[in-house]
């Protein structure tokens, strides 16, 4: 076993094993929430780790969710007893295969039927909800859901929207979506939003998607826009940020909601977790291992994520930018991707398939993370103090790399766009330079946003804080349910 392997598996160890003081089982008598995930990894995990902490405190949990997505509360459900699933059949959509139910499975273009498809669960959950002797006070849905807030209305309920995604991205959408019509009208120009902090400026493709796809009158996307505009209108909005990565957009969002219920409750990766496979410990050993004997520092970790494909070509230049390089590498590819993955000098592997990336990036020979710059993805590497080399390619990941590079100068960037092919002498120059010699700015930029993550979740920090006063809404939100009284898994067909 490597050193740092052994290293992370007595850290478990001693969380596991260590005394559970009393502050850690309050309030058993909590309030029954009802979570309702996105069905998709980058918005999924976080929501289960903030659930997490909400069982901690003793709330009462019923997680909605579809019978493929189940197993991924396996860990939730085997640790706590005031956690239940409520598991409805998947309606179907026609632009979804048969057994789509997970957007890892179809890409991101499956948001939209996804997000419809969720939506035909409405009135199955008011029959529930009505039928339940003790039904929850509050629901607790991801921002791609907004229409749960309609549903939370009809309830007579609060709506509690979860977003996965930074404040940043979370400003710019809704201010995209309240002004659709201006911004689709200028999409042959720079857009400059003089409301946001900082006045961000950006070129059309790098917009949030919706803007880019959406279709007037089409009633699928209605939804989708309805729901997102909504989002700010919701009771309380909880986001996965901490005060001092994005404190600007966290005071514009409290401002356009027009109240204090906005907390900033991230990095939520970082709240205990005694699940190993989230971390990697027990898998992935031979990187791990490969790892410990390199300087610290001197390599470079290659991932863009659960959903991205590159092109044979992006591959291609991508395998000579590394080589020419002169840098050691990690980089991690699809198990179908095609196009080159050889190794060439040596100095790199290639790891097919799924890696331990917490473990990989929290490894002192890893100095550098060359990454589409998902949000998931940066506040790991923003845990880990390590710099990012951004290639932003869609979605959120524009208004992320921009945050990292122009906000705060931790990262990079080394190419653009989701069909963009690098050329691989640049790449190569850019790679070597950020990650050669001494500790550049950026470097130390990395290291002090990790100081100040690390710093937020501790007792008496803002995100620990603003958790503190998150729950304590909650817990006065409505009538109290013994942990004793949370409800069996029932099956519910459409």
């Amino acid at each position: 076993m490597s050193s740092s392997l052994m290293k992370q598996k007595q850290k478990l160890d001693e969380y596991r094993n260590a005394p559970k003081h009393m502050d850690e089982f309050k309030r058993l008598d909590g309030a029954h929430i009802l979570v309702f995930p996105f069905p998709a990894q980058g918005h999924m995990l976080p929501l289960l780790d903030l659930t997490h902490r909400l069982a901690k405190n003793g709330l009462t949990i019923t997680i909605v969710v579809t019978p493929k997505n189940l197993p991924i509360l396996n860990p939730l459900l085997s640790s706590f007893s005031n956690i239940q699933p409520l598991v409805f059949t998947f309606p179907p959509h026609p632009s979804l295969p048969e057994g789509v139910e997970n957007v890892r499975d179809i890409g991101n273009h499956g948001n939209l039927p996804i997000i419809n498809s969720l939506a035909k669960l409405q009135d199955p959950i008011i029959h529930w909800f009505n039928s339940h002797s003790n039904p929850p006070v509050a629901i607790i849905s991801d921002f791609f859901l907004g229409w749960t807030h309609h549903l939370a209305n009809k309830l007579r309920i609060p709506r509690i929207g979860f977003f996965s995604s930074g404040a940043f991205l979370t400003s710019t959408l809704d201010y995209v979506c309240n002004h659709m019509s201006l911004i689709r009208s200028r999409s042959q120009e720079l857009i400059t939003f003089h409301d946001l902090p900082n006045s961000p400026t950006f070129p059309w493709e790098h917009l949030p998607s919706i803007a880019r796809f959406y279709k007037e009158s089409d009633p699928e996307w209605e939804l989708v826009l309805d729901g997102l505009i909504v989002n700010a209108s919701s009771w309380g909005c909880v986001v996965n940020t901490f005060d001092a990565l994005e404190s600007p957009y966290m005071e514009y969002l409290t401002k356009i909601t027009g109240h204090g219920r906005v907390f900033a409750v991230g990095p939520v990766s970082l709240l205990p977790d005694p699940d190993p496979t989230k971390s990697g410990i027990g898998f992935g050993c031979d990187v791990l291992s490969w790892l410990d004997d390199k300087p610290d520092g001197s390599v470079v970790y290659v991932c863009f994520g659960s959903q991205k494909f590159l092109t044979t070509e992006q591959m291609e230049a991508l395998e000579i930018g590394l080589e020419e390089s002169g840098i050691r590498y990690v980089w991690v590819v699809k198990p179908e991707q095609c196009g080159p993955v050889g190794t060439g000098s040596g100095r790199g592997i290639v790891i097919k398939g799924w890696a331990p990336q917490v473990s990989i990036l929290s490894h002192p020979a890893v100095g550098g993370f060359l990454s589409h710059c998902g949000w998931n993805s940066v506040l790991e590497a923003i845990v880990a103090g390590v710099m990012i080399l951004a290639w932003p390619m869609e979605a959120d990941q524009y208004v992320n790399a921009k945050l990292l590079v122009e906000d705060h100068g931790a990262a990079v960037r080394v190419c653009e766009g989701n069909d963009t092919i690098p050329d691989a002498t640049e790449l190569a120059r850019i790679i070597a330079e950020s990650m050669s010699g001494e500790k550049s700015d950026k470097k130390i930029k990395a290291e002090e946003l990790k100081y100040k993550a690390i710093q937020a979740v501790k007792d008496g920090g803002t995100s620990s804080m603003d958790l503190d006063r998150f729950i304590s809404e909650l817990c006065n939100i409505g009538p109290k349910m013994n942990v004793a009284g949370a409800i069996s898994v029932l099956e519910i067909s459409n």
